[in-house]
């Protein structure tokens, strides 16, 4: 696996796309990444994330898009468009290591229907739904939002070689709507999680990594960053 820091020269984006990138719009942040990879067919061999550039890291303007890629191949920089710093990603990992993670995910879960194939489903609109539209603000709804985002996150964690000694923080819930040209949109959502975790299964754990967690992967889920503490 490579991870990658990959920086973009806004001045080589059209008008569209600039406020596509600035916005965080993740299809178009999917197909500009595609371009790191321009010898590769065959499908999609990344994942990544999106953020904005620290003070202390930018090498411009703080607030400039930064994407995270992890990948199995080598990303190649697009000169003029995408900068990718890259290194080789091989952690060593043991059971019992503790270790500060970062994930933006799309928490879904299956609901059943009757004489149908099941349905996915948001997890954090299923918890928001029994609330009355004027009380979908109110602090019991987030309470119940956050509590199924956290769960989400809690009981799959040991199938995918970890364990949570601590409740997670939750960040940013977003909901995104992308138009793939088709005319067909696609909607789902992503949270923000932060915190620490405790590897069970290294094994498993790289292999979760590289395939990454949950759904909505094209589109800037799943990536699930470590550091030591």
């Amino acid at each position: 696996m490579y991870l990658s820091r990959v920086r973009v020269d806004l001045n080589g984006l059209s008008r569209e796309k600039l406020f596509d990138v600035m916005n965080a719009e993740a299809y178009t942040a999917h197909q500009l990444l595609w371009q790191l990879f321009p010898d590769y067919e065959g499908s999609r061999p990344f994942i990544f994330r999106q953020e904005l550039e620290e003070a202390e890291e930018s090498r411009g303007p703080k607030g400039l898009p930064l994407f995270y890629v992890l990948s199995d191949r080598e990303p190649t920089s697009v000169p003029g468009l995408l900068s990718a710093e890259s290194k080789p990603y091989a952690p060593e990992l043991k059971a019992g290591d503790t270790l500060a993670f970062r994930l933006r995910a799309n928490p879904t879960m299956a609901v059943p229907v009757p004489g149908q194939r099941g349905q996915r489903a948001d997890v954090l609109m299923a918890a928001k739904k029994p609330f009355p539209p004027g009380q979908r603000t109110s602090q019991a709804c987030v309470d119940a939002m956050n509590g199924k985002a956290r769960e989400w996150l809690e009981s799959r964690a040991e199938t995918w070689g970890f364990s949570l000694p601590v409740t997670p923080e939750l960040g940013a819930y977003r909901q995104h709507v992308l138009n793939k040209g088709s005319g067909k949109l696609v909607q789902f959502s992503t949270v923000d999680y932060e915190g620490l975790l405790e590897v069970t299964h290294p094994g498993k754990l790289i292999e979760t990594m590289a395939h990454g967690i949950g759904r909505a992967k094209a589109f800037g889920g799943g990536l699930l960053l470590l550091r030591r503490p």
